[in-house]
């Protein structure tokens, strides 16, 4: 049990706000499905029709310099 809070709170830390949305970086999501980013963007870039652009979108400048310090 205190292993699925522990995930939860590191789930949660990786959530950010962008846009008036909630979000989650490609390099979190490699880190919680276990496998290299560039195979995140590539399943995306690969399934157009499964990852619309309101679903996946790539954040500007300023925008990754908020969230990668």
């Amino acid at each position: 049990m205190n292993e699925l809070i522990e995930k939860n709170i590191k789930v949660e830390s990786m959530i950010y706000e962008a846009r008036g949305c909630q979000v989650m970086l490609d390099s979190n999501l490699a880190k919680l499905y276990q496998v290299e980013t560039k195979r995140i963007n590539e399943a995306v870039k690969n399934n157009p029709d499964k990852f619309p652009e309101r679903f996946s979108w790539k954040l500007t400048e300023e925008e990754s310099d908020n969230f990668l310090v």
